[in-house]
């Protein structure tokens, strides 16, 4: 295996030709920068220098690397350097993985944002799947939007907001207007979303303890989907107060608390630890991390307004 080392006290042999000036150069003794010139020799198979009367001369080998190395050197310096941020020439493509409602209400906000600071930038977006918290070293995801209660082994984080989950149903429906009970919400036809994060343990957990389980009507992938469902039937679905506040503005909706006792949640961006400390991942994550934090804040906000009429 080459002895990459001895490259430093190469290109100082090859400019000064004398080993005692090397040798103060690098701060090392004369007697050490000859057994190093010796290394140096049977590395390369060649004397490198020669001497001749009082001083040394470059063979031909040596000067050729002493036209090569400090280019070569200076290349192995740069990498100790830290990455600087150049966005606008950035073409990197980023992956953000979340729900269908992200995708919906967010994510042009996130693509104007980005292709302002750099205009050759690219997104792709997947939808999330609770499994792969613990796998994003395999998963070419560069940010998630989730919810969670602890952030995994490996993974950073910045918290967004602290939500909690409602009732929605359309403003027709027979008890739009009445208070739930945990009887009336368990015999109710249920819709559930199946994609984008785990928004279900929570309810399944609660009514585990009271020996109920709720009646799914239908379990669909998108919020859009589960929207039009709720148009049309007498269904309800469970969701955080953001979305139902979100979905409400455009949509006859009537927004109802639980009749179940479940902790608010922690919304949260994550990614992997390999991403951290690079600069573009930086101002990706953060771009996101404003956008997500600012629309979760205002329709909460909002959600709550609804929540006391």
């Amino acid at each position: 295996m080459n002895n990459y080392k001895l490259l430093p006290s190469l290109l100082s042999l090859l400019n000064t030709r004398n080993i005692t000036e090397s040798a103060k150069a690098l701060n090392v003794t004369q007697s050490a920068m000859s057994k190093t010139l010796t290394q140096i020799r049977e590395a390369f198979n060649d004397p490198i220098l020669v001497r001749e009367a009082n001083h040394f001369v470059l063979t031909q080998r040596g000067e050729a690397l002493k036209e090569q190395l400090p280019s070569l050197i200076q290349t192995l310096d740069n990498l100790y350097l830290p990455k600087e941020l150049d966005i606008t020439s950035c073409q990197r493509k980023f992956v953000l993985a979340s729900s269908d409602y992200v995708s919906q209400f967010i994510l042009a906000d996130i693509c104007a944002k980005m292709v302002e600071d750099a205009p050759e930038v690219s997104i792709e977006y997947q939808l999330w799947q609770k499994n792969w918290l613990h796998e994003l070293s395999q998963r070419p995801v560069d940010l998630v939007s989730t919810i969670v209660d602890e952030i995994p082994e490996n993974l950073y984080g910045k918290k967004m907001a602290e939500d909690h989950l409602v009732m929605v149903m359309r403003k027709s429906h027979p008890k739009a207007s009445s208070s739930f009970s945990i009887a009336d919400y368990v015999e109710a036809q249920h819709i559930v979303i199946s994609g984008g994060g785990d928004k279900d343990s929570p309810i399944t957990e609660a009514l585990s303890t009271l020996n109920k389980e709720r009646n799914i009507f239908a379990s669909v992938p998108f919020f859009t989907s589960a929207i039009e469902l709720l148009l049309q039937t007498n269904t309800i679905l469970t969701t955080p107060l953001h979305i139902a506040a979100s979905f409400s503005k455009s949509h006859q909706l009537a927004i109802k608390p639980l009749p179940l006792n479940i902790k608010p949640h922690q919304y949260y961006i994550l990614w992997h630890a390999k991403n951290n400390l690079d600069p573009e991942h930086k101002w990706f994550r953060e771009i996101c991390y404003q956008l997500f934090k600012a629309h979760l804040t205002e329709t909460i906000s909002y959600g709550l307004k609804l929540l006391k009429k």
